[in-house]
């Protein structure tokens, strides 16, 4: 499969999938989310194929990637434009209102799954037939 073809798959289903858990989590989302949804994952799906490294260590790096992937659209959309599109200021161990030690331990939880669910992907992509070349001469 091309790759330009699997990671349009791989952001569109981590854009979709984020935003699903923020419509679960808080009832609505914004579109900024998406996005970040979307890149979060696609960084998610390398991450799981790093060869030697142990579970753990994927869902621990998959977290901090998150974290700087929603530190760095918080700045953009929450400070920079001022969207307010959320804020962390009321919990413990937040950096500016965009991140805070809770949720990146949550990042952490759902790595779980969502590592598993990127190698379930990964198998499926290369069972994937590519698409027929078209013949030359005749």
């Amino acid at each position: 499969m091309p790759k330009f073809m699997k990671y349009s798959i791989l952001y569109t289903i981590g854009a979709g999938g984020y935003g699903l858990l923020e419509l679960l989590f808080r009832g609505f989302t914004h579109w900024s989310m998406l996005l970040a949804g979307g890149t979060c994952f696609c960084f998610l799906y390398r991450i799981n194929d790093m060869p030697g490294l142990k579970a753990w260590k994927k869902w621990l790096l998959g977290s901090a990637v998150i974290t700087g992937v929603e530190f760095i659209a918080g700045m953009i959309v929450n400070m920079w434009l001022h969207w307010n599109v959320w804020s962390y200021s009321r919990y413990y161990f937040n950096v500016y209102g965009q991140i805070c030690l809770l949720f990146s331990c949550l990042w952490f939880l759902i790595c779980i799954p969502a590592m598993a669910f990127c190698g379930a992907l990964k198998n499926l992509f290369e069972k994937a037939r590519p698409f027929p070349r078209a013949q030359r001469g005749g």
